[in-house]
C-alpha cells in the first residue's frame, strides 16, 4: 500500500503539476509562430489538446486514489500502533503504571496514533509532492535553460538547509508543549476520577487552581513553540521571495539574452511558483513533522521502557495439582523506596497446599506485598516464589493469575454490567453459573432488584453501586473463577455487619479444598481460619492458629484485646 501511495502521488503531480504546463507552453510557441486559419485550428492543436485532457484525467485518477492509499496507510498504522501501545502498557508492571497519571497515559497513546496519522498526510501531501516538484523543475528546465536550472537548483539546496537546521531546534519545545499537554489531562483526569472527595471537602476552588497552574504552563509552552515557528517561518519566507524574484529576471530577460521561446518562459514562470508554493509548504512540512515527533515523544519513551516483569522466551504454563505455595529467602524492596527501604529481606515462608492462612500486622509491614509479589505484579530482587514447586518467575504471567483468584481490598470494576463484571475472569461461564456465584456472594438479592438486573452498568470503577454492592460482585466474581489459590486482601472491610455475616459463610464454602491467604486488619476475619501469621516489618514474628496466639500472649494477643467485640482499631 506504502508503493501505491507514492506512485498515485507521483502520478498527481506529474500530470497535474507538470504535463499541464508542458503542454500549454509547447501550445504558446505553435501559436507564436503565426496565425493558424479557423479551419485548421482542431486539426493542428488536436494533439496537445487530446494530450492535455489526458493528462488531466489521468491526474485526477491519481488525486482520488492519493487519498485512497493515503486514508488506507492511516487506518491500518493507526490500527498496528495502537494495539502496540496497548500490549505495551498493558503488559508493564504495576510499578510502571503507579508513577504515571493514568489520564496522561491516555493523551500520550491518542497523541502517538494521531502522530503517525500526521506524518502518513504530510509525506503524501506536501514531502513527496514538494521532492518531486524540485527534482522535476530542475530536470526538465536544465536542458532549455541550464543556467536558470543551476540557480534554482542552488536555492533549494539553501533553502532545505536552513529548514532543516532551524526546524531541528524547535523539536525540543514540540516535545516540551506535547509533554505539557499530558500534564494537564492527568490532572484533569484525576481530578475528575475522585470528583466525590473534591466535592465532599469543598475543595472545587483548589482543584481549578491546581488544573489552571498545568493550563498555563500548557499555554506557555505553547506560545515559546509559536513564536521560534513564526520566526523561523520569516527566515525561510525570504529565501522564497528571492527565487521568484529569479524568476521574474529570467522571464523578464530570458528571450533578449537566452533567445528563451514564449512557450518555456511560460513553463518557467508556472513551475518556479508552483515550487515556491510547495517549499513555502515545506516549512509547514518541518513543522509539522516536528510536532508529530513532539507528540510522540512520551509514549515513545514510555514504551521504550524495559518490562519490569517479563516472561521468559517460551515460559510454559503453571500446573497447580495441589496449590502448595513457598516463599523462599525473597529479598524485595520498591524502587522509590532507596538504600536501606527493603521490604523483605531473606523471607521465607512455606503454606501447604489447601491450608487457609491469615497474614496480620501493623501498617506497612509488607502484607498486601506479598501477595503482589505472589501474583508476580513486581519481580524478587533476590530468593524465589514457588507453587508446587514451580518457580512463577520462570512461567507465564498470564497462567499464574488465572490460578489465583484475588479479591483485593478496593473492588476493581469496569465501567460494564454486573454480568460482564462477575464473569470477567471466565468469559465463557454460563448464565446459571453467574446467577449461581452471585447468590453464594449475597448479591443476586441486590441485583435481582435492579431496574436491569444483571444487565445494569456499573458506572467507572463501579460508582453506581454501594461500596458493599461493590465488593459483593468482585467476591462472585472470584467465586466463578473456581482458581485453585485464592488471596482475599481485606475483602470484607467494605462490608456492613449483616453482609459481612452473610459473606463469611460463603467464603468459607468457598475456601474449602483450595490454598487461601487472607490479608486482614479486622481480626474476627482470620480467627477460624487453620493458621495465622503475624508479620512485623517483613518479618514473621508469630505463626500458629488463634488459640495459640492468645495464650502465646504476643503482637497477635495485643492486637486482638484492641479489637475486642470484633471493632476494628488502627492496624
Amino acid at each position: 500500500m506504502f508503493i501505491a501511495c507514492v506512485t498515485t502521488t507521483l502520478g498527481y503531480v506529474i500530470f497535474l503539476t507538470f504535463a499541464n504546463p508542458l503542454i500549454v507552453g509547447s501550445i504558446v510557441d505553435m501559436v507564436s509562430e503565426g496565425s493558424i486559419p479557423a479551419d485548421q485550428v482542431l486539426i493542428h492543436f488536436g494533439p496537445a489538446i487530446l494530450a492535455l485532457i489526458a493528462a488531466n484525467i489521468l491526474g485526477q485518477v491519481s488525486s482520488k486514489l492519493q487519498d485512497y492509499t493515503c486514508q488506507r496507510l492511516e487506518i491500518a498504522g493507526s490500527y498496528t500502533l495502537g494495539c502496540r501501545a496497548f500490549d505495551a502498557l498493558s503488559n508493564q508492571s504495576m510499578t510502571f503504571h503507579t508513577g504515571r497519571f493514568g489520564g496522561a497515559l491516555v493523551s500520550s497513546t491518542q497523541k502517538y496514533i494521531s502522530a503517525y496519522a500526521q506524518l502518513i498526510h504530510v509525506f503524501t501531501y506536501m514531502a513527496l509532492p514538494t521532492a518531486a516538484s524540485a527534482i522535476l523543475t530542475v530536470a526538465i528546465l536544465a536542458p532549455l535553460v541550464p543556467a536558470y536550472a543551476a540557480v534554482v537548483a542552488g536555492v533549494i539546496l539553501i533553502y532545505v538547509l536552513v529548514v532543516w537546521r532551524l526546524y531541528r531546534k524547535i523539536l525540543p519545545y514540540n516535545a516540551e508543549a506535547s509533554a505539557a499537554q499530558n500534564r494537564l489531562s492527568g490532572e484533569l483526569s484525576d481530578s475528575i476520577t475522585n470528583i466525590l472527595a473534591v466535592k465532599t471537602s469543598g475543595r472545587e476552588a483548589y482543584e481549578r487552581s491546581i488544573f489552571d497552574d498545568a493550563n498555563q504552563q500548557a499555554r506557555r509552552a505553547d506560545s515559546a513553540r509559536m513564536l521560534r515557528t513564526v520566526k523561523t517561518g520569516a527566515v525561510t519566507s525570504s529565501m522564497l521571495v528571492l527565487m521568484m524574484g529569479l524568476a521574474a529576471v529570467f522571464i523578464a530577460g530570458g528571450s533578449s539574452w537566452f533567445g528563451i521561446s514564449a512557450g518555456t518562459l511560460v513553463m518557467i514562470f508556472t513551475y518556479t511558483n508552483s515550487l515556491t508554493m510547495r517549499m513555502n509548504m515545506l516549512a509547514q512540512t518541518f513543522q509539522q513533522i516536528n510536532r508529530s515527533f513532539g507528540e510522540a515523544h512520551d509514549l515513545t519513551v514510555a514504551l521504550d521502557e524495559p518490562r519490569l516483569v517479563a516472561d521468559a522466551v517460551d515460559a510454559p504454563d503453571l500446573r497447580v495439582l495441589q496449590g502448595a505455595i513457598e516463599f523462599s529467602h525473597v529479598d524485595f524492596s520498591y524502587a522509590d523506596t532507596g538504600v536501606g527501604g527493603a521490604v523483605f529481606s531473606d523471607f521465607s515462608l512455606s503454606i501447604p497446599a489447601g491450608q487457609h492462612v491469615g497474614l496480620v500486622g501493623r501498617s506497612g509491614s509488607g502484607k498486601t506485598t506479598l501477595t503482589t509479589l505472589l501474583l508476580r505484579l513486581a519481580d524478587l530482587s533476590h530468593g524465589e516464589i514457588a507453587i508446587d514447586g514451580q518457580d512463577i518467575s520462570s512461567v507465564n504471567q498470564g497462567s499464574l493469575r488465572r490460578q489465583i483468584a484475588y479479591v483485593p481490598q478496593e473492588p476493581l470494576l469496569f465501567h460494564r454490567s454486573i454480568r460482564e463484571n462477575i464473569a470477567y475472569g471466565r468469559p465463557d461461564a454460563t448464565e446459571a453459573e453467574i446467577v449461581e456465584a452471585a447468590r453464594k456472594a449475597n448479591a443476586l438479592d441486590f441485583i435481582e432488584a435492579l431496574p436491569q438486573g444483571f444487565n445494569t452498568e456499573v458506572g467507572e470503577r463501579g460508582v453506581r453501586l454501594s461500596g458493599g454492592q461493590r465488593q459483593r460482585v468482585a467476591i462472585a466474581r472470584a467465586m466463578l473463577t473456581n482458581a485453585p489459590i485464592l488471596v482475599l486482601d481485606e475483602a470484607t472491610s467494605a462490608l456492613d455487619s449483616e453482609s459481612e455475616r452473610l459473606i463469611q459463610d460463603a467464603l468459607t464454602e468457598l475456601m474449602r479444598g483450595r490454598t487461601s491467604i487472607v490479608v486482614a486488619h479486622r481480626l474476627s476475619t482470620v480467627a477460624e481460619l487453620d493458621r495465622i501469621v503475624v508479620i512485623r516489618d517483613g518479618v514473621v514474628v508469630e505463626d500458629g492458629s488463634h488459640a495459640e496466639l492468645i495464650e502465646h500472649d504476643g503482637e497477635y494477643h495485643a492486637l486482638w484485646s484492641r479489637q475486642s467485640g470484633a471493632f476494628l482499631g488502627s492496624e
